[in-house]
């Protein structure tokens, strides 16, 4: 099960207003859900990796974002402020 309120709080507390979102293919059915909650509860804009992720080690070299949240199937804790 996604913690999508630690996702929350982790954009609140890094102040990030654009964040990018990357998801395992597994998981982006339901990414743009993700997106809008997460829109809903922080005042941000999300925006939705569609390369690949091949696990945590995967990161994407992107500029132009605050902070990269990365869902997977397990729980690692990991989050990147890129700033």
């Amino acid at each position: 099960m996604l913690d999508l309120e630690k996702a929350v709080e982790v954009v609140k507390k890094s102040k990030a207003k654009k964040v990018l979102l990357q998801f395992p293919d597994g998981l982006k059915p339901k990414a743009t859900e993700i997106v809008n909650y997460i829109e809903n509860k922080c005042n941000c804009k999300c925006s939705i990796w569609s390369g690949s992720c091949f696990g945590a080690c995967d990161i994407p070299d992107i500029k132009g974002f605050d902070l990269l949240l990365q869902f997977g199937h397990n729980n690692f804790g990991f989050e990147k402020l890129i700033r």
